[in-house]
């Protein structure tokens, strides 16, 4: 059993997640996220601890930081978009159960405050912004890093706020170098 209370966007969500771990979860009911749902969640954050695991989509990331802002100490998990994506649709509900899995063992906490390690002009000479391929770059980077795909004011502050070193970075992005990433 999963300590923490996954914090997922509907029954559907919640409906995966149950086929791929034994875990308790709470569900925001979409992204207009309500004081009464916070509460419970600032409880469980308080009590048990808290994973958020929404879509991969505006709307995930929509709760993701509402969530994140009003609730101190979450820690983060990622699917990547392609592995919760069917027929168009993309949802944790669509993710196989070794994707939720994979997504859960590799989760990471938010530092409030956290240093900088990585700066601006590191993800400009890794290709990371005004690039190109900066898009697409930074979509295999999240992947590999395990923090999910945005854009690159938001990856300067995800990689700073989930304390990804300067090792973790370089090897992320030599990984996507050799993988023939743009």
């Amino acid at each position: 059993m999963i300590k923490e209370l996954i914090v997922v966007e509907g029954k559907s969500d919640t409906a995966a997640v149950k086929r791929a771990v034994d875990a308790d979860t709470i569900e925001t009911g979409g992204s207009a996220v309500d004081r009464r749902v916070i509460a419970k969640i600032a409880l469980a954050a308080e009590r048990r601890g808290v994973i958020i695991l929404t879509d991969p989509d505006h709307a995930g990331e929509r709760i993701r930081k509402i969530v994140s802002s009003k609730v101190p100490g979450c820690k983060h998990a990622f699917i990547p978009e392609e592995e919760a994506t069917l027929k168009g649709d993309i949802g944790v509900e669509n993710a196989s159960p070794e994707a939720i899995r994979h997504a859960l063992k590799h989760v990471h906490t938010s530092f409030e405050g956290a240093p900088v390690l990585i700066g601006m002009d590191d993800l400009l000479a890794a290709g990371m912004i005004v690039h190109p391929h900066a898009a697409q770059r930074r979509m295999a980077l999240g992947n590999a890093l395990g923090i999910g795909y945005c854009n690159g004011k938001q990856l300067y502050k995800r990689l700073a706020m989930f304390g990804i070193t300067p090792e973790e970075f370089g090897a992320a992005v030599r990984q996507i170098e050799q993988g023939g990433q743009s």
